[in-house]
C-alpha cells in the first residue's frame, strides 16, 4: 500500500474518533479507570463506520472505488488464491501491464485469473497506465481465456479500470475493435466465466473483460458507461456537477441490483 494517507472528506468524523481512541489507548496504560471509556469509544467507532458506509452518496462511492489503498487484483491473488503463475504477452505486439493474467488455484480448483492492475506506487501506476489497458492487454486477456477453455478450466475476471486507454497509439491499433472482439469471444467461450467489479467499472474498458456467466460487484464499487466527470462535462459543460452526474448515472451496486 502507498505510504501517504489518503483521507476522504466524509470520513472526517471517523478520523476524529480514531484519534480519540488512540489517545485513550495511551492513557489507559497509566489510568486503568479509562478502560471503560475506551471500550465505549471503540464500539462507537465501529457503529459510526457502519452508519457512514451504509449511507454513502453515489459520488462518495466513486471516491471509495478510486481510493489508492483499495485492494486490487494482485491483492486478491495473494489473499484468495494459491500457486499463481503469471502469463505475459499477447503474441502480437507486447505485454500490457494494465491487464494481469495467469493460472492460479482457488481451494482445489485450478482457474485462469484475468484482472486489471492499477499499480500501488507512482512508478507502478505509470507502467500500468493506472489500469487503462491498451489493445494488446485485451488481446492478452482473450488469448489466456481461450487457453483456459482449451483445458476446460473456469475463468475469473477482476474489473477495476476507469476505462480503456484513450491514447492515439491505442486507437491506431484498433482499441474499439479489440474490445468488441473480446466481448464477442467471451460470449462464445465454452467454459464458465465469473466477472467481479472490485473497484471502478469504467465503460468499454470494463466490458472488455466483463462478459461472463455471472457478473458481480462489490458493495462500494461502480459500473458505468462513463465517469461522473465525463458525464458532467457533456450534460452541464462543467465538471463541478460530478456529484449530480453520479446520482443520475445510477451506477452503484444498490442501483444495479
Amino acid at each position: 500500500m502507498s505510504n501517504a494517507v489518503h483521507r476522504l472528506s466524509f470520513e472526517r468524523p471517523i478520523y476524529e474518533l480514531e484519534a480519540r481512541v488512540e489517545k485513550l489507548e495511551r492513557l489507559v496504560q497509566d489510568n486503568p479507570d479509562a478502560r471503560q471509556e475506551l471500550q465505549e469509544k471503540r464500539r462507537e467507532l465501529l457503529e459510526l463506520k457502519r452508519r457512514i458506509y451504509a449511507n454513502l452518496e453515489p459520488w462518495e462511492v466513486v471516491e471509495v472505488a478510486r481510493h489508492p489503498d483499495r485492494p486490487m487484483t494482485s491483492d486478491y491473488l495473494q489473499l484468495c488464491f494459491e500457486e499463481f503463475v503469471e502469463l505475459h504477452g499477447d503474441k502480437l505486439f507486447g505485454d500490457d501491464r494494465a491487464i494481469l493474467t495467469g493460472w492460479a488455484k482457488l481451494d482445489e480448483q485450478k482457474v485462469m485469473v484475468v484482472g486489471h492492475q492499477k499499480g500501488k506506487t507512482v512508478k507502478e501506476r505509470i507502467v500500468c497506465n493506472y489500469g487503462c489497458a491498451h489493445p494488446e492487454g485485451y488481446h492478452k486477456a482473450i488469448s489466456k481465456m481461450k487457453l483456459a477453455a482449451k483445458f476446460g478450466l473456469p475463468v475469473i475476471c477482476f474489473i477495476d479500470t476507469p476505462g480503456a486507454y484513450p491514447g492515439i497509439a491505442a486507437e491506431e491499433r484498433g482499441q474499439a475493435q479489440v474490445i468488441a472482439t473480446a466481448m464477442m469471444e467471451m460470449s462464445r467461450l465454452p467454459t464458465p466465466i465469473v466477472c467481479v467489479v472490485i473497484g471502478e467499472g469504467g465503460s468499454g474498458g470494463a466490458l472488455g473483460i466483463g462478459v461472463g456467466d455471472r457478473v458481480a460487484m462489490l458493495e462500494h464499487a461502480y459500473y458505468s458507461v462513463i465517469s461522473p466527470e465525463g458525464c458532467a462535462g457533456i450534460l452541464w459543460k462543467d465538471h463541478q456537477f460530478k456529484q449530480e452526474a453520479a446520482r443520475a448515472l445510477k451506477m452503484t451496486s444498490k442501483d444495479l441490483l
